[in-house]
């Protein structure tokens, strides 16, 4: 009886099973589904296919690609979008031409998102759709009369022998993996000139032909009516404003594709023998010239090797982390106000296009400067060649060693001075959101017999699979490995966690260039990973454990789940390379802000010791293995955009079953200098209590901004008993009889500036000189340093001392 039934289930499963089908024409009546796998048409030449394209979680746009070079579906080179900007559900959704000869795509739901609008009512003759090999997908009737081709609607790429006519701009992609709609669009202008305009969210701006300089001295011409310009199969370039161009391989036969990209730069890319695509023309040789690279307040900085970044003006700083296009905001609220007493900042060799307040000749700087001044809404000036420039906006910034003249920055007065730019040549962090759609699918009339027998079988197929599972698990003597299984060399580890190869490393780090922090275990480097997020990579010193053992600690550390943790994202183990992949965190370690003037007032630093008391008390507590840090220190606290902390460089330090917590031994002194237990001297058994220690001297170290390597924090010297020496100079300040206002003021950090709560800085001087105890036992545990923390952070009450 039981394999009647499992061939039963069998039969009914068949008829729905996803099946890939490839056609040259598509005629009325019929459809191609998201559902079917590979269910495409093709050119008759093979080079092109039209089909569903994924571009987000269950979002779909049908699409026209090249599919040679032969391609997965999720990297091929897009040509034409029918609907970018609404993308498609991943189930039910299908791409239908109608009996009325109309072609419609037809979302999940039954919703018309995009159609040709060639139906008809009357009897007309019969369509058919094709891809033709020039790459133009065509509605014609069998006597070849075109009703609708995509030729006439392009997105953002023009192929040969298709025109750009005064109807059909060009529109940019979103980003690298957003295809919907973006900034810049190469279109006919109302005076019959080809131009590239940014339309982006705040400015809207012209940046090609250059205005500076006049349409006839850039070789164009406005004394035209026809508004359209072609790209020939040989790489030769016409427009009716007489903009004429070559390719640098012009007269190859090879494949070709006008396609404005991302960036706002139009260019040409041409397909070599090895089936790879190269650019062999580009409209801008230095990307810093196009318009909405950085947005207001910010600049470009290019170098050819390294490629373009941006730059917050000084006083400002990042709007959006995730996107350069929002620019800079200020860190003040206004130079408007007469009460307000403000200075000026030089930055030679940058520039500000445009917004100009007027312009005088023949000025000095000092008259520039009162000029500046006497106008409440001028932000700044540029100054060069005795001409002054007052600002009104700071929009399309450039900064490069070729700029002419300086930009003066009129900017409030403060007791710290502003910070000039450092050019960082990296990769521009780019918007990589995906389009999600929710997922609701249409429900049809069912029969309730059907239901009820479709539920009985599917029970039924369902437990005779789970048992022959069972028998062949048996018989062949395989079990699943615990903790995850090896396929393919990749370990399963949690979700969102994934294994890089040492080759995505190289190119993410360009090469381990940008070292950004090393220590005992390693080197950090920064790396713009492929999916355009910004990541710290930290390459350890050797390998000198066996794959399967680093393997299983990294799996655990990449389970760690706390907002006071830094976020591991990945690992790489190949050969002897190890590497480790986490979150980047914006503003450094907290050993950098201690050493430097920062804005590291008060309140910051009692937030960094709480929330780094909580990062350890999850890791001492909560977590299901015992991880010890054995290594905290300021170099090892990285602070996010908010300066949040994050207790960070914890993976691989001592991963312990919780049975092992008594009799805890290493097999070698972990940690830093001036931070270390006296168990690790001692050779004492190890405990959760000696990260307590070395939280204690971060404690002290951030209340009084010294290092116990000696000096302010940060700096070099010392010797073992540097911490000792830091908790006996604090406990004699902080002797018996001495009022509190004065013990506090001998020890808290000069560049807190006065500001500060006396009751939480007695707070942190106990509970740290209480961690940094000889005895362990004497010490609290990191919850009870949590709770406390905790208690007094409620009172709000400042004290001006």
């Amino acid at each position: 009886m039981k394999i009647p039934l499992l061939l039963l289930s069998f039969a009914l499963i068949l008829p729905f099973s996803v099946t890939s089908s490839v056609h040259l024409t598509l005629r009325q009546g019929s459809s191609l589904s998201v559902d079917k796998f590979g269910d495409t048409l093709a050119s008759e030449d093979g080079a092109f296919a039209a089909g569903f394209y994924p571009v987000g979680e269950n979002a779909y746009c049908f699409a026209i690609w090249f599919s040679k070079p032969s391609c997965s579906i999720h990297d091929c080179t897009v040509v034409w979008m029918a609907n970018r900007d609404h993308p498609v559900n991943g189930r039910s959704s299908k791409l239908s031409l109608r009996k009325n000869g109309e072609l419609a795509l037809i979302d999940a739901d039954r919703t018309v998102v995009w159609n040709t609008s060639t139906g008809s009512s009357s009897g007309s003759s019969m369509k058919l759709l094709q891809l033709l090999d020039t790459g133009n997908l065509v509605l014609r009737d069998k006597q070849n009369v075109v009703f609708w081709q995509s030729f006439d609607s392009p997105t953002n790429t023009l192929l040969p022998l298709q025109k750009l006519t005064r109807n059909t701009p060009l529109v940019s992609s979103r980003s690298k993996n957003n295809f919907s709609s973006g900034y810049y669009r190469l279109y006919f202008d109302n005076d019959n000139v080809l131009r590239l305009l940014f339309d982006g969210p705040k400015i809207k701006s012209v940046y090609w032909p250059d205005l500076t300089v006049s349409i006839w001295d850039s070789g164009r011409t406005s004394f035209n009516d026809s508004r359209v310009a072609t790209l020939d199969a040989y790489g030769n370039f016409t427009s009716s404003d007489d903009l004429k161009f070559l390719t640098s391989d012009y007269g190859a036969k090879v494949r070709r594709r006008l396609t404005v990209d991302y960036d706002g730069n139009v260019r040409v890319y041409s397909q070599s023998e090895a089936e790879e695509w190269s650019v062999s023309w580009q409209a801008k040789s230095n990307p810093c010239t196009i318009c909405g690279t950085c947005g207001p307040n910010s600049m470009c900085t290019y170098h050819p090797r390294e490629g373009r970044s941006c730059i917050c003006a000084p006083g400002y700083e990042r709007e959006d982390l995730s996107d350069w296009t929002q620019g800079c905001k200020a860190k003040f609220n206004s130079v408007c106000d007469s009460k307000v007493e403000t200075e000026f900042v030089e930055l030679p060799h940058a520039n500000f296009y445009g917004y100009d307040k007027g312009s005088s000749p023949n000025y000095t700087l000092e008259m520039c400067k009162k000029k500046c001044l006497d106008l409440c809404n001028c932000l700044g000036f540029q100054y060069k060649y005795t001409k002054c420039y007052p600002k009104s906006l700071l929009l399309n910034g450039q900064y490069s060693p070729g700029v002419d003249g300086a930009i003066y920055f009129k900017l409030p007065k403060s007791n710290v001075s502003y910070k000039l730019p450092r050019t960082e040549y990296a990769a521009l962090q780019c918007p990589a959101n995906e389009v999600l759609l929710p997922r609701t699918y249409v429900k049809r009339k069912e029969s309730l017999a059907i239901k009820i027998l479709l539920i009985f079988v599917t029970a039924i197929a369902g437990m005779e699979a789970i048992a022959v599972l069972t028998v062949w698990c048996f018989l062949l003597g395989t079990r699943p490995e615990k903790g995850g299984a090896h396929i393919d060399g990749y370990h399963a580890g949690p979700t969102g966690f994934r294994r890089f190869t040492y080759d995505e490393l190289k190119k993410a780090t360009r090469n381990f260039s940008e070292e950004i922090g090393r220590g005992s275990g390693g080197i950090v480097y920064k790396a713009v990973l492929s999916d355009c997020r910004v990541a710290a990579v930290k390459r350890l010193n050797e390998a000198n454990q066996g794959e399967n053992e680093f393997l299983a600690e990294v799996s655990t550390i990449g389970n760690l789940n706390h907002m006071n943790l830094i976020d591991m994202w990945g690992y790489c183990a190949e050969g002897k390379h190890r590497l480790l992949i986490y979150e980047f965190m914006e503003h450094g370690s907290l050993a950098e802000n201690l050493s430097s003037p920062t804005e590291l007032d008060w309140s910051k630093r009692f937030e960094i010791a709480l929330g780094s008391a909580r990062g350890l008390a999850y890791l001492h507590e909560e977590f299901l293995e015992w991880v010890l840090h054995c290594d905290v220190k300021p170099q090892n606290i990285l602070l996010d955009s908010t300066y949040q902390p994050k207790v960070a460089d914890f993976g691989l330090s001592k991963i312990l079953k919780r049975e092992g917590l008594k009799n805890s031994i290493f097999s070698r002194i972990r940690g830093t200098r001036g931070y270390m237990a006296p168990e690790w001297v001692y050779n004492m058994p190890v405990t959760a209590k000696v990260d307590v220690y070395s939280y204690g001297i971060v404690l002290l170290e951030l209340v009084t901004g010294r290092s116990p390597m000696g000096g302010l924090a940060n700096t070099e010297g010392g010797d073992e008993n540097e911490s000792k020496r830091l908790t006996s100079w604090v406990r004699e300040r902080k002797r018996t009889g001495v009022p509190m206002g004065t013990w506090i003021k001998e020890i808290v950090d000069p560049r807190l500036t006065g500001e500060f709560d006396n009751r939480k800085i007695e707070v942190l001087v106990a509970m740290a000189l209480q961690c940094v105890e000889e005895d362990r036992d004497a010490r609290p545990t990191m919850s009870q340093v949590v709770e406390m923390l905790l208690h007094y952070g409620d009172e709000d009450e400042m004290i001006l001392v």
